[in-house]
């Protein structure tokens, strides 16, 4: 009676093992391709890293804008503001747009109102505008772009003469907290409807 029951349980065994055999080299594939497809990204994401290069821009496609598409480029260009996008393979594929300043700004207003201040001062004393890069905006369209473009803006206030400070006028949300959270920065500053985040310029 103990047979007959262990029979099919014993036949089921056989056959899964069996099952498995097949398998396994499907499996062991399907991984070598995983690991090829990986490998290939991987090499793609560098190569596009490695050859981008920070330029400025005359104006940018504001609808791609996720944060502040309602500024127009005669805005984003007024006053000293600037855009810079990350450029591979003659394509932007991420885009931030700076102020520059001298106070750090708690909404779109007081960004027109300090870096309009700050320009006519410039020009009143023959200086350079602000001391303060306020990004207010930037998105990205490929993988790893947002992160990009903040490493070569750094670099490019690093070695500036005049800009001591870079901070965001961010909107409240996780997303913009976790990009500048992930990216170095620290809050500094949680405003009515924004947050300011501050990349240490050393």
């Amino acid at each position: 009676m103990l047979k007959k029951k262990l029979r099919p349980r014993i036949k089921a065994r056989l056959r899964k093992m069996g099952l498995k055999k097949k398998l396994r080299p499907r499996i062991k594939a399907r991984i070598r391709i995983n690991k090829q497809i990986l490998g290939k990204n991987i090499d793609n994401f560098f190569d596009w890293v490695k050859g981008a290069e920070l330029v400025e821009l005359k104006k940018c496609n504001t609808k791609d804008d996720p944060i502040r598409p309602e500024l127009d480029n005669v805005f984003r260009r007024s006053y000293g503001r600037r855009i810079y996008g990350v450029k591979y393979m003659g394509e932007i594929h991420a885009v931030m747009c700076f102020a520059y300043t001298n106070e750090i700004p708690k909404n779109v207003d007081e960004l027109d109102k300090f870096s309009h201040d700050a320009f006519l001062q410039s020009a009143q004393r023959d200086q350079n505008v602000g001391q303060i890069a306020i990004a207010y905006t930037v998105w990205s369209k490929k993988k790893g772009g947002g992160k990009l473009i903040v490493k070569e803006v750094f670099k490019k206030i690093k070695k500036s003469n005049y800009l001591n400070r870079l901070v965001t006028l961010s909107p409240l949300t996780e997303m913009a907290t976790k990009f500048h959270s992930k990216n170095g920065a620290k809050l500094i500053r949680v405003n009515e409807k924004t947050q300011n985040f501050e990349y240490k310029v050393i």
